[in-house]
């Protein structure tokens, strides 16, 4: 087995890394991923200037884009042969409810699966780089039952782990999304000249949802496994729509 390894922290993430040993105990890793951070950057693609790519020297191939450039390059040049899965993170900070809109992790899965790779992506709710550290067999477990069990076309896997040690976790849950929204989330302040200048980020995650959504399964001190698809038809709101006789 082929396996991608992508993220949006940059090539030089411990996160990346413990994604990548965890993949190898299941597989061949193709390291592909950006040269800096790139959290927050969503699916976007680099199309305004060429990109440029190096290799390390343990062969990590290191790409001046996003996450979605990654994927693109990988799976259409970089690689001779198609890979038969894509794994993207071990993100730093939640990927849960309305941050899979934005997330760089969370697009690197989904450029994947709409290349027709298979894709997971991984989160780590904590930040503490020494609790990630023990990680890896559990998500080299969690990659084996994926594997074995397989993922429907269209779809991905967006998995958050708690911020706990890996011994301290309960379990695994299957969750829905949940909702999150942020207060004081932008700072209005001078800089050194005297000029207005904003910044959007921070604030306080406020977060709600039902029993089963993925914030309250971290919260609940299980692993957050979502499935996720391509297609953001609202179904259920077609037939009302279509009643509503719009025309020219």
């Amino acid at each position: 087995m082929r396996i991608l390894c992508t993220n949006d922290d940059g090539y030089l993430s411990p996160g990346i890394r413990i994604l990548a040993e965890a993949a190898h105990e299941i597989g061949s890793v193709d390291i592909v991923a950006p040269d800096r951070e790139q959290s927050a950057s969503s699916n976007a693609l680099t199309l305004h200037r060429p990109l440029r790519m190096r290799k390390t020297h343990d062969g990590t191939t290191i790409v001046d884009g996003t996450p979605t450039d990654c994927v693109i390059l990988a799976v259409g040049d970089l690689l001779d042969t198609p890979p038969d899965l894509c794994v993207s993170g071990i993100n730093y900070g939640p990927n849960m409810g309305e941050d899979v809109l934005y997330s760089g992790t969370v697009a690197g899965a989904m450029e994947a699966t709409m290349l027709g790779v298979p894709a997971v992506a991984f989160s780590y709710v904590g930040r503490s780089i020494e609790e990630l550290e023990g990680w890896q067999p559990v998500v080299s477990g969690l990659l084996r039952q994926i594997v074995a069990r397989g993922i429907p076309s269209h779809e991905f896997l967006n998995i958050n782990l708690p911020p706990l040690a890996p011994d301290e976790v309960r379990g695994v849950r299957v969750t829905n999304l949940g909702r999150r929204r942020y207060s004081d989330a932008i700072t209005r302040a001078p800089d050194p000249s005297g000029r207005e200048y904003y910044w959007i980020g921070g604030g306080v995650a406020n977060w709600n949802g039902g029993p089963e959504c993925d914030y309250r399964a971290i919260e609940d001190g299980f692993i957050s496994v979502t499935p996720l698809h391509l297609d953001l038809t609202s179904y259920s709101r077609l037939d009302e729509l279509r009643g509503w006789n719009l025309s020219l």
